[in-house]
């Protein structure tokens, strides 16, 4: 079975957790910190006239800090059920490194501004273009790639020269920022490029965003009217088919759901990310993001925390 085993450990106080339609669920935030208990949050504020039966409330805030205690680390989950408008949320507002999720958003920008017709634009570079962690493109220097090559590169094996190299194409990190700001995310930041935008340390606020910031852009992108229907199904494909993410949210969600996301790991205090959406067999689509940092500079990304964390939030929405 997909579903991680550890996760029964901290699921038996949600065995009857339920939730109600319209909710926030325990955002949980707390003033900035740069500790694994909590960060800088942003000043997104809360939605008005929300309300969550409390049992509810202190039961997925208990699974999550659970989760936080055992992994030594700090947590941010939002999800919403966009069938019902159900909502779990953990941090939901607090600031964490994007990482390579990322990549998810970029090729959303590109798609926006290329359309399908622009994905076989020729793009060339050279050896001195190469980054670490370009499993793709450092196979195509004498040939070139072309847009789409490189965005399936970036969100399928988080390519980081393919990253940079569709960067180039949007005016860089702040031009994808400026698509997301008109697309009414004024809190995510971008300001560098791979691999530096993913050396996170405590208190540094540049490429960072929220769970509930990141949610809300991969929504817009997938199942919103950002794109038209044919970019939007070949962004999904793209999100459907990635190739690092078996163990993060797809490991905590039953085996039949369909997944596409997009994942993403730090260099420093084991940062480890996933942004999706879920498409259980009988409802919805679930879009949710998952953010997680560890409490020391050398500590290890954990893939069974994210998992665990995916599974909390999909048990809360049911």
């Amino acid at each position: 079975m997909r579903r991680t085993r550890a996760r029964r450990s901290v699921l038996g106080a949600l065995a009857t957790l339920c939730v109600v339609p319209l909710v926030a669920c325990a955002d949980g935030e707390s003033p900035a910190s740069s500790s694994p208990s909590s960060a800088p949050s942003t000043a997104t504020p809360r939605s008005a006239g929300t309300t969550q039966p409390a049992g509810a409330s202190k039961s997925a805030t208990r699974a999550f800090k659970a989760l936080e205690r055992t992994y030594d680390a700090r947590l941010g989950v939002y999800a919403v059920d966009t069938g019902t408008g159900r909502e779990v949320a953990h941090n939901a507002r607090e600031r964490f490194a994007f990482n390579s999720t990322f990549k998810a958003l970029e090729a959303g920008a590109v798609l926006r501004k290329y359309a399908l017709s622009g994905l076989d634009r020729k793009v060339t570079y050279s050896k001195d273009d190469l980054v670490a962690n370009s499993p793709v493109s450092e196979k195509h220097v004498d040939t070139g790639m072309t847009l789409g090559e490189l965005c399936d590169a970036a969100v399928r094996y988080s390519d980081n020269t393919a990253a940079n190299l569709l960067f180039d194409r949007l005016g860089g990190p702040k031009g994808l920022e400026a698509v997301l700001e008109k697309m009414g995310d004024d809190v995510t930041r971008m300001d560098r490029v791979e691999p530096d935008l993913s050396t996170w340390v405590p208190g540094e606020k540049r490429d960072t965003s929220t769970p509930r910031a990141l949610a809300k852009d991969l929504r817009a992108f997938v199942l919103g009217d950002v794109l038209r229907k044919g970019e939007r199904a070949q962004l999904t494909k793209w999100l459907k088919t990635n190739t690092t993410g078996d163990h993060t949210i797809r490991a905590g969600v039953p085996e039949n759901w369909v997944v596409g996301d997009k994942t993403g790991t730090g260099s420093y205090y084991g940062a480890r990310n996933d942004i999706a959406v879920v498409w259980p067999p009988d409802g919805a689509p679930i879009v949710m993001a998952i953010l997680s940092n560890r409490g020391t500079k050398d500590a290890e990304p954990s893939d069974k925390l994210i998992a665990e964390a995916a599974s909390v939030a999909v048990d809360a929405l049911r």
